[in-house]
């Protein structure tokens, strides 16, 4: 039997959600989003489940979006119609899903985490990572646009770093993250969870109804235009998606070469 694309585990206090496709580095196709959304279901039912920590197998934490499986759509009659779905799917998993699950979400960082991967994170209300992992939004280098992160981005960062990070596409160290406050801590590589994990049981010291009042004021007050930033990212997102730069970006990620810009 195939291994699940997402791992759900249940340990006392602590559930964990692991991105399960280390062989691609844990990038994410349309089956997986739905997993992922599917298991933040599951956890909010679990009511022993103070908190959830959010992390990949393998070396990666999450490469992105699956760059072989959206050049595959272009070659399709409604190609239109499905970069149109899946921009929603994947600003559903991140406002409806993530943003407003009543409880903590921590991701532990332990590699890349790039592109979409990044979304996830940012997504997420802690940060633990790796003293080796990366962070970055390389769409542009693939004719793309993070149009549904961007809005992310610049509600945790603030519009100047923003837009550095995603008009150069540079994939920055743990130290600038962590200097820039993307990363709110680091740790060895192999105590991303454990480090996580305590930061779960000092969450379920908390009552969970002020948690939840605490993320809403976070995510819904504090960030009360994130609604309407996402739904115009992903229409953006959608439109980047059907043009010639991004077939030639999309092919020239496939074929392991440089794009070759019109």
């Amino acid at each position: 039997m195939a291994e699940p694309l997402v791992k759900v585990k249940v340990h006392d206090a602590v559930g964990t959600i692991i991105l399960n496709r280390p062989e691609k580095r844990n990038a994410l196709c349309r089956a997986m989003l739905e997993e992922i959304r599917q298991a933040f279901r599951d956890l909010h039912g679990e009511r022993r489940v103070r908190a959830v920590i959010l992390t990949g197998a393998g070396s990666a934490f999450c490469a992105g979006m699956d760059l072989a499986e959206m050049l595959d759509t272009t070659k399709q009659e409604n190609a239109m119609q499905v970069w149109h779905e899946d921009a929603v799917l994947f600003r559903d998993l991140l406002l409806e899903t993530m943003l407003r699950f009543p409880k903590p979400i921590i991701a532990a960082v332990n590699g890349p985490a790039l592109a979409g991967g990044a979304g996830l994170m940012l997504a997420s209300d802690i940060v633990v990572a790796a003293d080796s992992a990366t962070f970055g939004l390389p769409e542009p280098r693939r004719g793309l646009v993070a149009g549904i992160v961007s809005p992310l981005l610049t509600f945790r960062l603030g519009a100047g770093h923003a837009a550095r990070l995603l008009l150069t596409g540079e994939v920055i160290d743990a130290a600038e993250a962590h200097r820039l406050g993307l990363f709110h801590e680091l740790t060895a590589a192999d105590n991303t969870w454990v480090r996580a994990a305590e930061i779960v049981n000092q969450c379920a010291q908390c009552a969970p109804e002020a948690l939840q009042l605490t993320k809403r004021m976070l995510n819904e007050t504090i960030g009360e235009h994130l609604v309407t930033l996402l739904t115009a990212g992903a229409a953006c997102s959608a439109t980047a998606r059907t043009t010639e730069a991004a077939e030639e970006g999309l092919a020239a990620f496939v074929e392991k070469r440089e794009p070759v810009w019109p």
